[in-house]
């Protein structure tokens, strides 16, 4: 997402100019990295990549003027589609290969990931990342990069020989950061120029958001794309100069969309990138320093929050406002939102469909039923939920929920958990409970590890292959169904068209059937029926090699874990569920604090360690108040409470109200963020709000009470202004107005 901030980065824009004038080609060349490049290699190679996710929303957001405008980047449109094709042959070898992520089995918990050409050079190259515990960075361990993790050690050494840093965040889900580490980082040219010229710094933006969320603001503020590898410059202060998402490692010739006649153009590689950026830091060292020290004070104004608390609350009907905007950008034929055109990324957005589930909970809202109602069959129905194995997967590539990308967030699976119970607790629609109870089946058996806590994601693709493990040819489908039940097997999930993903089929249901086994008799019976069918699909599935699964136990995802098992086992009346929950609990609670009872973020390599931040209090806060709500055990309670009175110590802003996201005695960076927009996960300012109107209910205390009014109203401009950037937040004020 753009933002125009004035003259203040005009040194990086006369950067991007020279590094594009090196490479002769233009700006709208470099393939965003919530992209996916479906274009031909001249010589006939595979295609230039797989579909990726990089949804701005998840990068924080930006806004200039003093409010967040990130309305429409936390809607995740991850990007343009590309139709060009690669003209160089060398680009294209490594262009559909890809081995990603994270560490074996589920069972492995803390085992060292090996995968494609960092396992192989796992004897000749051994850099720091190899003493980390974050198995994306573990990932990076045997690259030929001389990389450092964040911290001390490398920014010292950057400022003593007055180096430029060279910043590389991602994540182990994400495709294209894999794509980056097989072509660039195992690339010895690109290595040995990074390791002469830069201080190589590598992040896990899982185990720190608040360095990504600094950065991500950057690159929108210059204007750039967002997404994932985030590809950053810095100067040896670590202050931001130029950056990108995904480069190549040389320039790469592209035919634009447009077809067979347009001239191709040069696609920037990341050699390119980092010799006109030496070549500059050599010659105007002190432009680039001024421009990053006041691309640096633009990144302080958008993240800061606002000045003071404003003195008039939220518009009497702004639920009606929000509902109003969700209605503009609903997609009336296949549920969902931002479903204009139809390539383009649909994510599920929890925060919107929460919103909208708590309006027809409490108010018997219509509209909002409608429009939830709407998404969640089409949720259900649709490629981007795993018929076989239970969940979901992290979104659609394209409008109709058909195709997904096939990554598996913990987060997004939790949430729904939540939802699809909760709606079922209303509606009583046996669809919904079978959606939870294969979910939560799911998490329990892939997710959860032996001591209780709930691990982060599972990979995207295997073997470099994005689907391998989940899409069938249809010679497949043909050996397992037997000839006499294929045609209602069929029907039901959509066997008996084209295939959807590159010759292969995806499960999905059709649209507007949500129970086809009705049409074809019994319901019961042709359930149970295709049941067995479906079980018989899964145990050739598990035949297959597993997608790799990231280890890590993050304190705010195991917040929400929690919080979507005890829903749904108060909602389906399932204790199991609930027990789950508590014992998620025990592990965050008894494994991830230090000896003073401050929660830690990370457990991982069978420790925890690193700093929580707000939403790491916020989410498991309000996982152990659905927990209380679930048992009535006051232990949850009590256990909410305690918590809730050290967050409100570490990061409550006394001048302007509200949280910050940074506890008070964090580590220094250049700025400190405020911000209350919902995205992939929900605001940390928000769920405190309805936290804080919980707690000051059941425990009668007025002062909580008001610190959730202060919350709310630190933020009553942008509520105002951009109403369904916050729905969690708007959710929090109709709460405490209700009593």
């Amino acid at each position: 997402m753009t933002v125009a901030v004035g003259p203040c980065c005009w040194a990086a824009a006369v950067l991007l100019c020279a590094v594009l004038s090196a490479v002769g080609c233009g700006a709208a060349a470099e393939p965003a990295a919530g992209e996916k490049p479906s274009g031909k290699v001249e010589d006939g190679a595979e295609s230039l990549g797989k579909g990726v996710a990089a949804s701005a929303a998840e990068s924080g957001g930006a806004s200039g003027g003093g409010r967040r405008a990130a309305s429409a980047a936390k809607r995740g449109a991850a990007g343009r589609h590309s139709a060009g094709r690669v003209a160089d042959a060398d680009s294209a070898a490594a262009a559909g290969t890809g081995a990603q992520e994270h560490a074996a089995e589920p069972a492995a918990a803390d085992a060292t990931p090996k995968h494609g050409a960092a396992a192989a050079q796992a004897g000749r190259h051994a850099n720091r990342l190899a003493r980390e515990t974050s198995p994306y960075l573990l990932l990076h361990a045997h690259n030929p990069v001389d990389w450092y993790p964040w911290g001390e050690e490398a920014l010292e050494r950057a400022r003593a020989e007055g180096k430029l840093i060279f910043l590389s965040i991602g994540y182990s889900s994400c495709y294209w950061c894999h794509v980056m580490e097989r072509e660039s980082f195992m690339d010895e040219e690109v290595a040995a120029y990074l390791n002469e010229h830069f201080v190589c710094i590598k992040v896990d933006r899982e185990e720190r958001p608040d360095i990504d969320e600094l950065y991500m603001t950057a690159l929108s503020l210059l204007g750039r794309r967002g997404g994932w590898p985030l590809t950053m410059i810095l100067t040896p202060e670590a202050l931001p100069i130029y950056g990108g998402t995904y480069f190549p490692p040389r320039d790469r010739l592209v035919v634009p969309p447009g077809g067979e006649a347009e001239q191709p153009q040069r696609l920037p590689g990341l050699l390119s990138l980092l010799r006109v950026v030496r070549e500059a830091w050599e010659e105007k060292p002190a432009e680039l320093r001024q421009g990053a020290e006041q691309l640096a004070a633009a990144v302080r104004r958008v993240l800061s929050g606002p000045p003071g608390l404003a003195a008039r609350p939220p518009h009497e009907n702004i639920a009606e406002l929000v509902v109003a905007e969700l209605a503009a950008r609903y997609d009336e034929r296949h549920g969902g939102f931002s479903g204009g055109s139809f390539d383009q990324p649909k994510f599920p957005e929890p925060s919107n469909l929460t919103f909208l589930l708590d309006l027809a909970e409490h108010e018997g809202h219509v509209q909002a039923r409608r429009m939830l109602e709407g998404t969640l069959n089409a949720l259900a129905a649709g490629g981007i939920r795993d018929h076989l194995g239970g969940g979901f997967h992290r979104y659609s590539t394209e409008r109709t929920w058909s195709v997904p990308h096939f990554e598996k967030m913990l987060y997004d699976n939790a949430q729904l958990a939540s939802l699809f119970a909760r709606a079922y607790a209303l509606w009583q629609d046996e669809e919904h409970r079978r959606v939870v109870e294969e979910l939560v089946a799911f998490m329990l058996r892939e997710m959860q590890s032996p001591q209780g806590g709930f691990y982060s994601a599972i990979d995207a693709e295997t073997n470099g292959e994005e689907g391998a493990y989940y899409v069938w040819s249809a010679e497949e489908l043909r050996s397992l169904i037997p000839p006499e039940e294929w045609a209602a097997f069929a029907a039901a999930y959509s066997l008996d068209g084209e295939p959807t993903f590159e010759g292969r089929y995806v499960l999905r249901r059709p649209q507007g059937v949500p129970a086809q086994e009705a049409a074809a008799g019994d319901d019961v019976t042709q359930h149970q029926k295709f049941a067995d069918l479906r079980r018989r699909l899964l145990a050739a599935r598990e035949e297959r090699e597993r997608p790799l699964v990231d280890v890590k136990v993050l304190c705010g995802w195991n917040g929400l874990a929690i919080r979507g098992l005890a829903d749904a086992g108060r909602c389906l009346r399932q204790s199991e569920y609930v027990d789950a929950a508590a014992r998620a609990a025990e592990f965050v609670l008894s494994q991830m604090r230090t000896a003073e009872g401050r929660l830690l973020r990370v457990h991982a390599g069978g420790q925890a360690h690193g700093t929580a931040f707000l939403d790491d209090y916020a989410l498991l806060i309000d996982g152990l108040l659905a927990l209380h709500e679930a048992t009535g055990d006051a232990r949850w309670l009590a256990e909410a409470r305690s918590l809730q009175q050290q967050q409100i110590e570490l990061f409550w802003d006394h001048a302007g109200g509200g949280f910050f996201y940074t506890p008070s005695d964090h580590e220094a960076l250049f700025a400190r963020s405020k911000d209350p927009v919902d995205s992939a996960l929900p605001s940390g300012n928000a769920v405190s709000a309805s936290n804080l109107v919980y707690l000051g209910r059941v425990l009668g205390e007025a002062a909580w009470q008001e610190q959730a009014r202060q919350t709310v109203l630190a933020f009553s401009s942008l509520i105002e202004n951009s109403p369904a950037a916050v729905p969690r937040l708007v959710q929090a004020w109709l709460a405490l107005k209700r009593g």
